[in-house]
């Protein structure tokens, strides 16, 4: 469960996580050896130093209160405050409190060993780096003793933290530039393989590792191979379909011959079959023909849906929504399209057509008022040669169950997807192309 929650803030780019990685060990290690050399280092150094200035300061404020005199140490009260490296004054105000920076460590632990070693002190000034000033409560009336911070505590502890983050962002910013160099092979792959999916040939040349190369090196054989699977099927299939065309045709020469009468069944039967070749190479091309082009989606499906209503097809377009630049293989998008609307009106009385363009996909609906298709066979619906007898009219039509195949074959070149539905205005089929951008 702890896993699952932590995905949501987990970096998603192969770059985020590369640098979470890199910076957050070095960061742990910065913060547990910053806390244990302050706790263990400054902060001892600082009460043994501080111990012993306790220790003189009992001493001064002995002879102060006359309990020992400076002539038994062979010196007077000013030579032994000037052998000590104290300021001896006599303030006039009431004792302050402690003043202490908000960031200064070791000041709190000089006030809290001074605290405890002297109980007549009451407070510690430490304005700055420097100098100490530190009130004392004496039988003879409040005094005040000044000295140099160094000897209370180790000078410029701060270097260190200084230090640590300093080097540790330097050695973060080489390893991310080293660790850039060898991601940028990886989202080159990437790049190459997004844009073959959607149909694009984009140069690529295996980098990096070892290990990238090798799947650089794979990729490119893959890629290889399926371009020419793809090459293969459409000479393979176009060549069957020339060589059909020209025995058609001289069939249709010779129906032309007879009599209206006894040659009209057969001239439907050379018309399915010349639909069917169409068909079969409609499929096979699939959205390979051409480069992707800039185009304004709703001109492009507004002058489609024309052609289609030119065509004594019963076929409407929707209001505009959106109308931004999208890269499209015309070619295939047409087919696709006219497909779905010939599939439309063919099981229906109507179509409806509408497009949504927005920041991050386009997206293409066909509806019809037709008898839909079943929520458990749409998946069915979508493979080639498949026909649905019980879901969609058949005595309306003599397809071979290439449409919606040839439909989705041009959304998965354009990295996209076809989605069959209901459609909740006319009752029949909805079929979405979404495409993202």
């Amino acid at each position: 469960m702890f896993f699952q929650w932590l995905k949501w803030y987990m970096p998603r780019s192969l770059y985020g996580r590369a640098a979470l990685i890199l910076i957050l060990p070095v960061i742990t290690l910065q913060l547990v050896v910053s806390v244990a050399f302050i706790q263990r280092h400054f902060e001892g150094v600082t009460e043994q130093m501080t111990q012993t200035v306790s220790r003189e300061m009992v001493l001064l404020i002995d002879i102060y209160e006359d309990q020992i005199g400076p002539e038994t140490l062979g010196l007077s009260q000013g030579d032994l405050l000037d052998r000590l490296g104290y300021t001896l004054s006599f303030p006039d105000a009431a004792m302050p409190d402690d003043q202490i920076r908000w960031y200064d460590f070791s000041g709190f632990v000089v006030s809290r060993t001074l605290k405890t070693f002297v109980p007549q002190v009451v407070s510690v000034d430490l304005p700055d780096s420097r100098q100490v000033t530190v009130h004392i409560d004496t039988t003879r009336g409040p005094v005040a003793l000044e000295l140099d911070r160094y000897r209370l505590s180790a000078s410029n502890p701060h270097q260190l933290l200084v230090s640590m983050v300093f080097f540790g962002g330097l050695m973060t910013l080489i390893a991310y530039f080293y660790l850039r160099n060898q991601l940028r092979p990886i989202t080159r792959l990437a790049a190459a393989a997004e844009a073959f999916g959607r149909g694009r040939h984009v140069p690529y040349s295996p980098g990096g590792a070892i290990e990238v190369r090798a799947a650089g090196s794979a990729f490119l054989d893959m890629r290889a191979r399926i371009e020419r699977q793809i090459e293969q099927r459409t000479m393979m299939l176009s060549g069957v379909s020339h060589d059909l065309r020209t025995p058609l045709t001289r069939l249709k020469l010779g129906l032309s011959l007879l009599d209206s009468e006894d040659s009209a069944p057969l001239e439907r039967d050379v018309e399915d079959m010349q639909r069917l070749l169409d068909e079969f190479l409609s499929f096979a091309k699939g959205a390979a023909e051409g480069e992707p082009e800039k185009v304004q989606p709703y001109d492009f499906v507004a002058q489609i849906v024309q052609d289609s209503a030119r065509g004594g097809k019963d076929v409407t377009l929707a209001p505009q929504d959106g109308n931004d630049e999208v890269a499209l293989h015309l070619v295939g998008m047409r087919r696709a399209l006219e497909n779905l609307i010939g599939n439309a009106v063919r099981y229906g009385t109507k179509a409806r057509v509408s497009v949504r363009r927005t920041d991050k996909s386009l997206r293409i609906r066909i509806e019809d008022d037709g008898p839909g298709i079943q929520a458990d066979v749409r998946d069915e619906a979508l493979k080639p040669f498949v026909r649905l007898d019980p879901a969609r009219n058949q005595n309306k039509g003599t397809g071979v169950g290439l449409g919606l195949s040839i439909a989705a074959d041009v959304a998965r070149a354009h990295g996209g997807v076809l989605r069959l539905g209901e459609s909740e205005d006319l009752g029949g089929l909805c079929a979405d192309i979404v495409i993202a951008c």
